[in-house]
């Protein structure tokens, strides 16, 4: 029986990025689907325009940091409106 090497993972290659991509867009995609789960739960409306812009951020520190907010926010639309001014603080 023939071994065949492979150079995957931790060589850079094109397989390996785009395996990576593809890992982390996944991992994004369950901590948007996790805050507005919670939302859900908690009976907390969200607004169409909120669930696209937590469905399509890719930021998974937003995420993770949204998530841990969304046991604590009476509105869904707290959670963007502390993003904006943590980064109007940063200019």
């Amino acid at each position: 029986m023939a071994v065949v090497g492979s150079y995957f993972p931790g060589r850079g290659t094109l397989i390996e990025q785009t395996f990576l991509k593809g890992q982390a867009h996944g991992e994004a995609a369950g901590l948007a689907e996790g805050v507005l789960r919670i939302l859900e739960h908690r009976g907390i409306a969200v607004r169409s325009e909120t669930r696209r812009r937590i469905s399509e951020c890719t930021y998974r520190d937003t995420l993770r940091h949204w998530l841990d907010r969304a046991f604590t926010v009476s509105q869904a639309d707290e959670l963007l409106d502390e993003l904006f001014a943590v980064e109007e603080s940063d200019r």
